[in-house]
């Protein structure tokens, strides 16, 4: 294949320094030093080719899964990586063959609810690879409602253990991924019941297989759940169904951090403050929130690159075709999400540092802040997974007919990602759980206690229920502190609506349940608050070689076209006038005209290798066509000339035809 840059021409228009925005986007140089040289290893790896993946069938995509991990694990060891080694490595690596080697939720949920005991022996097991753990929570009646989980773990005195047990059907545990073929071990969610009394929903290790044969042990029926949605994608992990029949644990396997059962039988709270297993509760959708991004800028590099490449029709003084990027209605709906990508970027390198906070906060017992970090990383992890999976479903049309062949890489990365939308939270039940905080929140406005962290603009909430917005022409939206307090004040009148129509209701519960839908709609309006201040935070940060110029482009489009898409929060709130909206959008048009040039620098900044992107549609070098004809032949349908079938199916029913006309 001739090895030309279709999209030199592209990169020459940039008006900025893109490898300084290559550390941007890292975090820092060493981090980017990283990220090179582990895509340089990684791609040169034949072990990891992944080109075939959406041809195999499911047998042998789950075995190359498996060969993949266990050489990813290999060269771990051979190479010594660090930590920081290892999660920049996995960043390249095919999609979950890291939950096989990092075990999922298995081993947070150890590091959260185990004592100290539990997780010396536990994780040391884990982290050799001496063990393989899974995380069974979900059953197959009940997910988002974890207190209406229905497998039971009785205590026996008798024998000082557990027997944990599948009473009905819907008591199954279904979804766990790495259950169904791999995990030896599992932490599993159990009603836990000791002298006649059920003490709700806790954790047990519990051991599945024989770690001599590999064989699931005795009272315990164990499997696979099916193929899920997409070709490869998902159907590389093994989600798992698991039932017990009175299976017997010691027990000590009862997660005990924060209560136990002692040997007599009694349910005793220990020291440890509950609130401390919050800390791993805000690593895991931390890491959502990073990954959120990582998936949708993959998407958009895509899509960028393929657009630049693209012609559709000439132009009326009949010169060339016209890149499809340069027409506005591609720009309104690509840039957004070039835009969004970048926000995610950064809103969860900020929650990394909350996590570095929050940790040091509770081992100093302070619970303060809690109950605002749990509501900023359930709502964070709601509306940058809801957006992502959106945003990679939008780019797939936006790459028009050839977006939808399995080779363009954007249906297996839809597929992937599209769960992140239900696990670790369901969206909609996540944002109802900000809007009870938002709620709370106002009701104590008046008390003397002050919101903090991320909903400190509440203490402003008289001068935002009066304030209007000062814009007169367009350029006025370019100023940061205008979006800011535009955003502010449109969360805080509809928290406050919401919180007024409630105390209208007969009761509390009731005015939830009759209000839930407009309740979204304030945590939404509080979470893209939280996304657009950490952005604007970010641009303040970075100085020098055009780079803050282009980061301030793309910060205003993310709150322009947030303001576009939510028009009916900003009017009806009277947060802005119909004037003023038309002016945002003008500036939008505008903002987009300034990305243009440097849009595919921009993704080229994420320092994606093709192997990662694995898409024939966004090659660096631009060379889609021949690509996408090379792969054809692959398939193995056409393996053959004259395809099976014909002379059983086919040629009777021609045979048939020719007949037919001869009479």
């Amino acid at each position: 294949m001739e090895q030309v840059d279709h999209l030199a021409h592209e990169r020459r228009t940039a008006e900025f320094d893109v490898e300084a925005m290559k550390v941007v986007w890292a975090g820092s140089r060493h981090a980017l030093e990283i990220a090179d040289r582990m895509g340089r290893l990684v791609a040169s790896d034949p072990q990891f080719r992944k080109d075939n993946r959406t041809i195999l069938e499911r047998k042998e995509l789950f075995r190359n899964t498996l060969r993949k991990a266990a050489h990813a694990w290999k060269l771990i060891n051979e190479l010594k990586l660090t930590d920081l080694w290892h999660q920049n490595a996995i960043l390249f690596w095919c999609p979950l063959i890291f939950d096989h080697l990092l075990q999922g939720m298995f081993v947070p949920a150890i590091k959260g609810q185990g004592t100290d005991e539990q997780q010396k022996k536990w994780l040391t097991l884990a982290y050799k690879m001496q063990i393989i753990g899974c995380y069974a929570q979900t059953e197959l009646g009940h997910g988002s409602n974890v207190q209406g989980l229905e497998t039971t773990a009785t205590f026996d005195p008798k024998t000082d253990e557990f027997i944990i047990h599948s009473p009905t059907l819907t008591s199954s545990k279904w979804w766990p991924g790495g259950l169904g073929k791999i995990s030896t071990h599992a932490v599993v969610y159990a009603r836990l019941i000791t002298d006649g009394q059920d003490y709700g929903v806790h954790g047990f290790i519990v051991q599945l297989r024989s770690l001599h044969d590999h064989l699931p042990l005795p009272g315990i029926t164990i499997g696979d759940i099916g193929a899920k949605f997409g070709n490869g994608a998902y159907n590389t992990m093994d989600n798992g169904v698991l039932r017990f029949d009175h299976v017997h644990i010691p027990r000590e396997h009862m997660l005990m951090r924060l209560s136990q059962v002692t040997r007599d039988g009694k349910y005793v709270h220990s020291d440890v403050p509950r609130q401390l297993v919050y800390g791993t509760m805000v690593f895991v959708r931390q890491a959502i929130v990073s990954d959120a991004s990582k998936a949708l800028s993959r998407a958009v590099c895509i899509a960028v690159r393929y657009s630049a490449v693209r012609r559709q029709f000439s132009a009326q003084d009949g010169g060339p075709e016209i890149q499809v990027i340069d027409y506005k209605t591609q720009q309104s709906r690509l840039f957004p999400l070039l835009a969004s990508a970048y926000a995610f970027r950064f809103v969860g390198e900020w929650l990394k540092w909350l996590y570095t906070d929050v940790t040091q906060k509770l081992q100093a017992a302070d619970f303060a802040t809690l109950p605002e970090v749990h509501a900023c990383t359930a709502g964070l992890k709601s509306l940058t997974t809801s957006a992502t999976a959106d945003g990679i479903e939008e780019c797939r049309k936006l790459c028009g007919g050839h977006g939808y062949l399995c080779s363009s890489g954007l249906p297996e990365l839809f597929a992937v990602y599209v769960p992140a939308c239900t696990y670790e939270g369901d969206n909609v039940v996540l944002l109802l759980q900000v809007a009870r905080f938002l709620i709370k929140t106002v009701s104590q406005l008046g008390s003397g206690k002050k919101p903090t962290g991320t909903a400190a603009y509440f203490c402003k909430a008289e001068h935002l229920m009066q304030w209007k917005c000062n814009v007169r022409k367009a350029e006025d939206w370019l100023n940061p502190s205008v979006i800011l307090e535009a955003f502010e004040a449109r969360a805080v009148r509809l928290a406050v609506n919401c919180a007024q129509n409630i105390s209208k209701a007969s009761s509390v519960e009731e005015g939830f349940a009759e209000l839930s839908s407009d309740l979204v709609e304030a945590a939404v309006a509080h979470c893209e608050l939280i996304v657009v201040s950490r952005f604007i935070a970010k641009v303040h940060q970075v100085k020098g070689r055009g780079v803050e110029k282009q980061l301030r482009a793309l910060c205003n489009i993310y709150a322009l076209s947030l303001i576009h898409k939510r028009l009916g929060d900003f009017l009806t709130t009277r947060c802005l006038n119909p004037e003023q909206a038309a002016l945002a959008n003008d500036q939008l048009r505008a903002l987009y005209s300034q990305v243009r040039p440097n849009a595919v620098a921009l993704v080229d900044a994420y320092n994606y290798s093709d192997h990662y992107l694995g898409s024939t549609l966004g090659r660096y070098d631009g060379n889609v066509y021949p690509k996408l004809y090379e792969e054809a032949w692959k398939d193995p349908l056409n393996d053959s000339v004259v395809p099976d079938g014909y002379h059983e199916y086919v040629r009777p029913l021609l045979k048939q035809q020719v007949s037919f006309s001869r009479l």
